[in-house]
């Protein structure tokens, strides 16, 4: 990986790209543009510098034997295209089911966090959750869906405002019984929030 640039470089590449788009960076309303997009940066791409095994490396044994599915649905997720930068905003479906070791429900959460908050493509990030989460914690299987719109082409291209892509992983049992698949697909689509308002 090449040197990350200095913040005052990423500001002047700011200046640049506001330059080229045709406006004056000198202006009043454009002054701290370049800073405050910067600090954007920070927040939108923090998943760089955490490590997503770490996140799940504190697990529990003591959970009385507890083997059926466990679902997280509806989890918002905000990430950002690798090929124009723009939001990519949706929601993830995510299940395992236990063989030992369980993961406090927050770490998902966080680690959905963490690989949506860098540059990604859908399929990837679906992919990378459910394939760390089996090498972790070793459950006998993990399903991933994730809904999401893709602002490049909804407010860009080919503009299709309602439409969403719907990615999937199945690792597991949820890949090779069809009951214990069926039965996650039925989860997730009951009592579901639905589509997020976007």
């Amino acid at each position: 990986m090449s040197k990350r640039p200095t913040r005052e470089q990423a500001e002047e590449a700011v200046r640049t790209l506001i330059s080229w788009a045709g406006d004056d960076v000198t202006r009043e309303g454009l002054l701290d543009t370049p800073r405050r997009v910067t600090e954007a940066y920070e927040e939108f791409f923090v998943g760089y510098g955490e490590s997503p095994k770490t996140i799940l490396s504190r697990t529990f044994e003591e959970v009385e034997g507890y083997d059926e599915m466990v679902l997280l649905k509806n989890m918002r997720l905000e990430s950002h295209c690798e090929h124009h930068i723009a939001p990519i905003i949706g929601v993830a479906h995510i299940a395992y089911i236990p063989d030992k070791r369980v993961v406090g429900i927050s770490k998902i959460a966080r680690l959905v966090d963490v690989f949506a908050k860098r540059l990604q493509t859908q399929e990837t990030m679906t992919a990378q959750i459910a394939d760390t989460i089996q090498e972790v914690l070793q459950p006998k299987g993990v399903a991933v869906v994730i809904d999401a719109a893709h602002q490049c082409m909804t407010m860009r291209g080919v503009h299709k405002t309602e439409t969403t892509t719907i990615t999937s992983r199945l690792l597991g049992i949820f890949k090779s019984d069809p009951r214990t698949r069926q039965e996650f697909m039925n989860l997730v689509a009951s009592s579901s929030v639905g589509r997020l308002s976007l």
